[in-house]
C-alpha cells in the first residue's frame, strides 16, 4: 500500500477531539482505578482511552476484528506499570518530615516522571502496534514477551539492586522511603521494580523501531512516555501543593470545600487527564500512519488453542486477584507475565479480542466491587451484590461479545461496535465505581467522594455525547 496515495482517513477530525475525549476518558478511568489498584485497575484507563482513539481516528472501513485487536492491546499494555510501587515516591513530596525539603520534592517528582513515563510508554507502544501497517504474529509475540520478561529481570538486577531493608542498603537511584530523606525516622524501604520495566520498555522500543521498522508504534511509545512523564508529576504536584501550602486552603471557597476533597484521587484524575490528552494528541499527529491490516488466516490460533489459553488465563487471573497462592502471586502478579498470554491471544485469536475488552477486563473489577460492598462492609447484601455487581454486568458484556463474534465478518461494523462498546464500558465502570463511592449524589450530604463523583459524571456525559453524536465522513484508503 502506497502511503502517499492514502486519503487522510481522519481529515474531518480536529486535533481537539481526540485530545479532549481522551482526556475525559483517561481522567475518569484513572480516577476510578484508584479504588481498584494495580495492573487490572490501570487497564480500565487503557480500555477507555484506546476505545476513544480507535473510534475517532481509525478508518471506518477497517475490519471489526482489527479495530478490536488494537483497542485490546492498548488495554492490557496499560496494566504493565501497575507492578511498580509508588506510594513512598509520592511520600517524598508530601510526608510531614519532608515538607519544605525541596531536594526531596524534586527527587520524588523525578521518580514520578520516570515511573509515569514507563507506565504509559507501554500502552502507547502496543496501541501503535495495533494500529500500524506492520503485521505482528502470535509466534513472534511469544518470543517478544519472553524477551521483555528477560529484559525485566536484567534491569531489575542492574537498576534496582542492592536492596537490603535490614541494613538500609538501597540502589543508587531509589525513589522510595530511605534514611537520607528521613534521618530521624525508622524507615521501611519498598522494593522497586521500575528499572526492570525500563529495560523491558527499551527492549520493546528497540524491537519495534529497528527490527520491525514500525514508525507508528515507535512514535506512540514516545508520546506515551511523554504523557506519563508529564501526567504523574503533574497530578502529584497538586497534591503536594495542598500539603505544602495549607494557608491557601484556609480562606475563600476552600474553607468549606477542602474538607470534602480527596487529594489523592485528584492526583490520579489529573494524571489520567494529562496522559490521555497527550496520547490523543500524539495519535492525531501520526494519524496518517494508521493503516492496520488483518493477519493472514494461517496466523490465527486454532480454536482449541485459543480456548486453552483462555482457561489458563482465567484461572490464574482469578487466583492472583482473589486468593493468596504464593506461587501464582510471585509469577502472575508481575504485569509483564500477566499480559503475556493476552498479548499473544489478541493478535492470534478470533474471539479473545472481543472478550478482552468486555468481560475479561471486567472480572477483577466486578469482583473487587462485590468484595468491598458485600463482604468487607456488608453495605449491600451478598445475594443482591452478586446480582448487581457481578452477574448482570458480566452477562451483558459477555452477550455483547458473543453476538459480535458470531456475526460473519462481512456483517460486522467495526466502527459501530467500537462506539457502543465505548458507551457500555464507560457506563459500567462509572456505575460500579459510583457504588464503590456509596452513591455520592451531589444533592445529598457531601463526603470525601462527592467532588470526584461530580468530576466523573461530567467526564461520563462528555464521552456519552461524543459517542452518540460524533459523525464524520466515511474515510477511504485508496489503492495505488
Amino acid at each position: 500500500m502506497n502511503q502517499s496515495r492514502n486519503v487522510d482517513a481522519c481529515s474531518m477530525v480536529g486535533w481537539w477531539q481526540p485530545v479532549l475525549l481522551s482526556a475525559l476518558a483517561g481522567g475518569m478511568a484513572w480516577g476510578i482505578r484508584g479504588q481498584y489498584g494495580h495492573e487490572t485497575g490501570a487497564m480500565i484507563a487503557g480500555l477507555l482511552v484506546s476505545l476513544v482513539l480507535v473510534f475517532l481516528l481509525c478508518p471506518k472501513n477497517i475490519s471489526s476484528l482489527t479495530m478490536v485487536r488494537a483497542a485490546a492491546w492498548g488495554t492490557v499494555a496499560m496494566g504493565v506499570g501497575g507492578s511498580m510501587t509508588y506510594g513512598q515516591t509520592l511520600g517524598l513530596t508530601q510526608n510531614g518530615p519532608v515538607i519544605g525539603n525541596w531536594e526531596a520534592l524534586r527527587w520524588g517528582l523525578l521518580g514520578c516522571a520516570i515511573k509515569g513515563g514507563i507506565w504509559i510508554g507501554f500502552a502507547g507502544a502496543f496501541l501503535g502496534m495495533g494500529l500500524s501497517r506492520i503485521k505482528y504474529r502470535p509466534k513472534e509475540m511469544w518470543v517478544l514477551m519472553l524477551a521483555l520478561i528477560g529484559a525485566y529481570y536484567i534491569g531489575l538486577s542492574l537498576m534496582n539492586r542492592p536492596y537490603n531493608p535490614a541494613t538500609g542498603e538501597v540502589p543508587h537511584f531509589y525513589f522510595s522511603e530511605y534514611s537520607y530523606f528521613y534521618p530521624d525516622k525508622e524507615v521501611s524501604p519498598r522494593h522497586e521494580s521500575w528499572g526492570g520495566l525500563l529495560f523491558a520498555l527499551l527492549t520493546l522500543i528497540a524491537y519495534i523501531r529497528w527490527q520491525r521498522k514500525d514508525r507508528l508504534a515507535f512514535n506512540m511509545a514516545l508520546w506515551g512516555i511523554l504523557g506519563g512523564a508529564l501526567g504523574f508529576p503533574g497530578g502529584q504536584s497538586l497534591q503536594a501543593y495542598h500539603v505544602w501550602n495549607p494557608e491557601v486552603f484556609d480562606r475563600g471557597i476552600w474553607v468549606e470545600l477542602d474538607q470534602y476533597m480527596n487529594w489523592w484521587n485528584n492526583m490520579e484524575t489529573t494524571f489520567g487527564t494529562i496522559m490521555g490528552a497527550v496520547l490523543g494528541l500524539g495519535l492525531w499527529l501520526n494519524r496518517h500512519m494508521i493503516q492496520p491490516e488483518v493477519c493472514d488466516e494461517e496466523d490465527n490460533l486454532p480454536s482449541w488453542g485459543e480456548g486453552s489459553l483462555l482457561a489458563i488465563h482465567l484461572i490464574l487471573l482469578v487466583l492472583v486477584e482473589f486468593s493468596s497462592v504464593d506461587a501464582v502471586d510471585r509469577a502472575y502478579d508481575l504485569g509483564l507475565i500477566m499480559i503475556a498470554i493476552p498479548v499473544v491471544a489478541i493478535v492470534g485469536g478470533r474471539f479473545w479480542p472481543y472478550l478482552q475488552i468486555l468481560p475479561l477486563i471486567l472480572i477483577p473489577i466486578a469482583g473487587k466491587t462485590l468484595k468491598n460492598l458485600s463482604y468487607d462492609t456488608q453495605d449491600v447484601g451478598v445475594v443482591l451484590g452478586w446480582l448487581l455487581f457481578v452477574v448482570i454486568p458480566l452477562a451483558i458484556t459477555l452477550l455483547v461479545a458473543v453476538l459480535e463474534i458470531r456475526k460473519p465478518e462481512t456483517q460486522r461494523n467495526g466502527h459501530a461496535f467500537i462506539r457502543w462498546t465505548l458507551l457500555l464500558n464507560a457506563w459500567i465502570y462509572f456505575l460500579l465505581n459510583y457504588a464503590f463511592f456509596r452513591l455520592p449524589w451531589p444533592w445529598a450530604e457531601w463526603t470525601g467522594r462527592t467532588p470526584n463523583g461530580i468530576v466523573f459524571t461530567i467526564c461520563l456525559f462528555g464521552i456519552t455525547l461524543a459517542a452518540l453524536f460524533s459523525r464524520r465522513r466515511e474515510p477511504q484508503i485508496l489503492n495505488p
